[in-house]
């Protein structure tokens, strides 16, 4: 029997609550100023069936709200954006943190509760992003400083819907997002450069991670940097799309006990710094065939460096094909793939080859949030389709063992505090099996400005799991979520 009485009581109460109402200011959204202003509000109920670990509770439910407020501007060949975040989480579960260290904390909301002093009511406003950009004589040529938000693998947009689609979900933010799935998100301070034309680009960034994600507060900046260069271009009027990329990421939060398969007393000795580098490419294509269009992905990237007193040499690799029927109405596309990533399978031998994801958006490629990209590979496969107009429906089927049963089951999205790691490991006991996962999410353009995205998930607990959670080694999660958005345009900007 389902265990989400209590969620779904909550559930019930939070629709009335979190259902947006109409401002006023909608009426201004068609007129002009001389800036540009635009408001972003999400809602979200999320209901949570973790593993069972008694007298813990797994089962809970609460509410995330996000506010973004920006105001923009462009001046002949400068533009500049202010905005500003205020997230927060109500009822988060405070009894949902078991004291046996490898079951931790018991899903998401146990992560909000403990990342922001124990707090069921976390809130706060930060300055969530403010820089100025140069364009020089052409909007492939630009650069930013500031404060922003950062997307790997997204250097040249798509305009063909199927490269477009994989682009987004299936090669950008594998390696440095926003985080965008978790309330307070993810910002960088720094410095981003572009330098192409309409089917070429040469990125290049370096910059300071900031605070957020799970603490609502991402005002701070962490001792946690990286920097990107990336070649992208398109090809074959623009039916494939490549890249090439290296990126550096440091880590001095020295005081901080990282997360690998060591024990932990060594673990605990070790305050050296984390440099990896990683190096890599990927390719998309969408070529048409029969009735329909036949799409491929390749992504691959290896790793050296130094992880702590350990030297560090991983690498990750995914293979993706599928097939849109385009002669149907509804667009029915299927879609399977592998991803494999090195595992540690060695705790002692003073090297670590556990493939490290650095600051990614992990919910992209891990739609029921309890696993990563790291010691990992996943078998899926994908159907979507749109049954009416402005409805989206997605299945993914997930097969996922570790790669190596000497190494953890790794889980979140890298540094978001000074105080954690941002990574956590659960051990093995030898095992490799991790799981079985079945979901199905619908999202729903209701009008212009508002969006509701309904999500349901089940996860079959394999050896892994179950080695650590005996009583209870399945999963339910789920959500409904309202994204409210809206804007003033800037009138026509001052010619100087």
């Amino acid at each position: 029997m389902f265990k989400l009485n209590r969620a779904a009581a909550f559930l019930s109460v939070a629709l009335v609550i979190a259902a947006p109402a109409h401002s006023p200011a909608q009426a201004a959204a068609t007129g002009n100023s001389p800036v540009a202003v635009s408001v972003f509000d999400r809602t979200r109920i999320d209901t949570w069936q973790w593993f069972a670990a008694p007298p813990q509770s797994e089962t809970y439910a609460y509410l995330e709200s996000l506010l973004r407020i920006a105001v923009s501007q462009k001046i002949s060949r400068w533009d500049w954006q202010l905005e500003l975040a205020q997230p927060a989480i109500l009822h988060a579960p405070t009894d949902a943190v078991s004291p046996v260290a490898a079951q931790g904390q018991l899903g998401l909301g146990a992560t909000y509760y403990a990342s922001n002093g124990n707090n069921d009511y976390p809130a706060a406003a930060f300055f969530k992003q403010g820089y100025v950009r140069y364009q020089f004589g052409s909007p492939h040529k630009s650069l930013r400083l500031g404060r922003f938000e950062f997307f790997e693998g997204q250097e040249i947009p798509q305009k063909d819907p199927t490269l477009a689609w994989l682009q987004s979900n299936r090669i950008a933010q594998r390696l440095i997002g926003n985080f965008g799935f978790t309330n307070a998100q993810r910002s960088v301070d720094g410095i981003e450069g572009h330098y192409g034309a309409q089917n070429w680009d040469l990125a290049a960034a370096g910059a300071r991670s900031d605070q957020g994600v799970f603490n609502m507060n991402g005002n701070p900046e962490l001792n946690v940097d990286f920097q990107y260069l990336a070649l992208s271009r398109s090809e074959a009027n623009q039916r494939v799309l490549w890249r090439v990329f290296a990126a550096g990421y440091h880590d001095g939060r020295t005081g901080l006990t990282k997360t690998d398969n060591r024990a932990l007393t060594v673990r605990q000795a070790d305050h050296n710094n984390i440099r990896i580098g990683t190096y890599g490419g990927d390719l998309i294509t969408a070529i048409p065939a029969g009735p329909g269009t036949f799409d491929f992905l390749f992504w691959g990237a290896v790793q050296n460096g130094s992880w702590g007193t350990q030297s560090h040499s991983a690498n990750a690799v995914a293979l993706e094909v599928g097939y849109k029927l385009g002669s149907v109405a509804t667009a029915p596309w299927l879609r399977g793939g592998w991803f494999r990533s090195s595992g540690d399978d060695n705790p002692t031998d003073n090297k670590h080859n556990t493939f490290f994801q650095l600051l990614p958006t992990p919910r992209v490629y891990a739609r029921l949030p309890f696993y990563n990209l790291m010691d990992n590979t996943d078998g899926f496969v994908s159907l979507m389709d749109t049954p009416v107009k402005r409805v989206a429906l997605r299945s993914d089927l997930h097969w996922l063992q570790l790669t190596s049963s000497s190494d953890f089951w790794y889980q979140g999205g890298g540094a978001f505090d000074n105080k954690v790691f941002g990574f956590v490991g659960r051990p093995s006991n030898g095992a490799s099996s991790l799981a079985s996962v079945a979901d199905i999410s619908a999202d729903w353009n209701a009008t212009k400005t508002l969006s509701v995205n309904f999500y349901y998930a089940y996860a079959q607990g394999k050896r892994v799991v179950a080695a650590i959670y005996p009583v209870d080694h399945n999963m339910q999660y789920g959500f409904v979520e309202f994204v409210y958005h809206w804007g003033i345009a800037q009138r026509s900007a001052p010619r100087h």
